[in-house]
C-alpha cells in the first residue's frame, strides 16, 4: 500500500479550547501525571510545546500550593511496610 492511499486517523487533542489550563484545575492536571507523581512527557500527553510548558506550570505552582503532592507515597510505603516484615523474619529465625 502507498504511504498516500493510507488512511490517516486523526486523534483527539487531550486539550480542548475551552479547558483553562490553571494550578486550581485539577482534573486537568491530574491526567498529566503518572502514578508516582511524576509529570508525563510531551510525547506521550501528544501537547504542543505551548501547552506542555503552561502544564508544567500549573503542576509545579499547585506542588508549591500544597494542592497537589510531590512524591505519591502509596508505593513507598508499601516497599517499607514489605521490608519491616522481612527483618523481622530475620530477627526471629536467628
Amino acid at each position: 500500500m502507498d504511504k498516500s492511499k493510507r488512511s490517516f486517523h486523526r486523534r483527539l487533542p487531550p486539550i480542548q479550547s475551552r479547558d483553562r489550563i490553571d494550578y486550581r484545575n485539577m482534573s486537568l492536571i491530574s491526567r498529566f501525571i503518572s502514578e508516582q507523581g511524576k509529570i508525563l512527557s510531551r510525547r506521550v500527553n501528544r501537547l504542543t510545546l505551548k501547552q506542555q510548558r503552561l502544564i508544567t506550570i500549573a503542576i509545579k505552582q499547585a506542588r508549591i500550593l500544597s494542592s497537589l503532592p510531590f512524591l505519591n507515597n502509596e508505593k513507598q510505603f508499601e516497599r517499607s511496610e514489605s521490608t519491616t516484615r522481612t527483618t523481622a523474619l530475620r530477627t526471629r529465625n536467628k
